[in-house]
Order: structure tokens, then C-alpha cells, then sequence
């Protein structure tokens, strides 16, 4: 595992953005029982920790070619995505959920001139439908070509990777939690029998 990675995955699990635990297992909102938990929003509190992100978040941003704006998707995504546009001096916007309820009824919030390329950014890959979900808004209120999707962390699940070639999405994230399981490995947090644990674990949710 490079430095690089090394010191993001470190970020994450310094921070509490990732959590492992291997005998008292996390309970998702879904109830399912997981030995890994994911909540990259509390980066955003760590002013060196947030720092090291947005940087390999900006060197991801070259697999994706030229663009013209940043999105966000809403609402973990939208920090990062702020940050990202302003050290890029990009335009930005963001992506709700859902349309809104009144008013002009819009999902894409912000000045998003039609047919613009547009680099959405997410906080982490998990199904993919968020992502899906924020694309498919872009192109219906502005016709935007969206040339990728950037995130920090990903489940990297096969089901995820299927959702994305269908909907013609390119991605990207810095970690994959492989490289995190990895991270704990070589640290001493985990042994190898913790990563064939996480990887089971993922596996079973494809």
C-alpha cells in the first residue's frame, strides 16, 4: 500500500470515519450486522485530516478529463464538493434527493448552464443509486454531460460496479475498503484473518 493511501486511510480511521470492530458488530439503519461503519461527514471536523482528502480527492479528478462545473450530491457530498470547487475555481452546484416539494420544483440547486460537463462528487460508494439518482437529475433539468462520479471511499461492491456501467457512469474513489482493511492489516488493528472477515462480509451484500 503506497504512502499516499496510507495516510487517507489513516484520516479515516483517526477521525472515526471508519470504524472496525470484528466481534461487536455495527448495525446498519437497514439492521444489517457489519464488522466496518462508514461516516465520512465527520472529516469535515478535522482541519489536517480534510486537508490530506481534498488533495487526493484533486489528483482523482484528472481520470475524469476536462469539465466546466462541480456538483455535490446532497447532502454528504456537498461539502467536499464546495471545497473541491473552490481550490479548482470551478463553478458549483448540488443535487437533492428529490425534487423539490415547491416552489420551481427543482433537484439541481445552483447556476447550471445547460450542456455544461459536470464532475459529481460523492462522499462514499456504497450501491451507487444516490449517484445514479444525482446524474440522471442533471441531465433532465440542465442536459449535462456527466463525466464521472468521484468519491472518497467505496464498498467497491460488484452490484455497485454493474449500476454504473448500466447507467454509463464513470467513477472513482481514493480508498476502496480493501485498501482500508489493508491499512489495518499492516498497523496491527486487524490480523488476516479481520480482512477475510471484511471481505466476506462485502461479498455477501452483492
Amino acid at each position: 500500500m503506497n504512502s499516499d493511501k496510507m495516510q487517507i486511510a489513516k484520516a479515516l480511521v483517526d477521525s472515526g470515519a471508519v470504524k472496525i470492530n470484528l466481534v461487536d458488530l455495527f448495525t446498519w439503519t437497514s439492521g444489517i450486522k457489519s464488522p466496518v461503519y462508514c461516516d465520512n461527514r465527520l472529516l469535515i471536523g478535522f482541519t489536517d485530516y480534510r486537508n490530506a482528502v481534498v488533495e487526493a480527492l484533486i489528483a482523482k479528478t484528472s481520470e475524469f478529463g476536462e469539465y466546466d462545473y462541480i456538483a455535490g450530491t446532497a447532502t454528504a457530498g456537498i461539502p467536499w464538493a464546495s471545497i473541491l470547487a473552490d481550490r479548482l475555481a470551478k463553478p458549483l452546484c448540488y443535487v437533492r434527493s428529490e425534487p423539490k416539494a415547491h416552489g420551481a420544483g427543482k433537484q439541481v440547486e445552483g447556476n447550471l448552464e445547460p450542456g455544461k460537463r459536470v464532475l459529481l462528487v460523492e462522499d462514499h460508494f456504497s450501491t451507487g443509486g444516490s449517484s445514479i439518482n444525482s446524474a440522471e437529475a442533471l441531465w433532465k433539468e440542465a442536459s449535462a454531460n456527466v463525466v464521472g462520479v468521484l468519491a472518497i471511499t467505496s464498498y467497491d461492491l460488484l452490484k455497485m460496479k454493474m449500476k454504473m456501467e448500466e447507467a454509463q457512469l464513470s467513477y472513482a474513489s481514493v480508498l476502496t475498503f480493501a485498501d482500508i482493511a489493508n491499512y489495518a492489516k499492516e498497523t496491527g488493528l486487524i490480523n488476516e484473518a479481520g480482512v477475510g472477515q471484511i471481505a466476506d462480509f462485502l461479498n455477501s451484500l452483492n
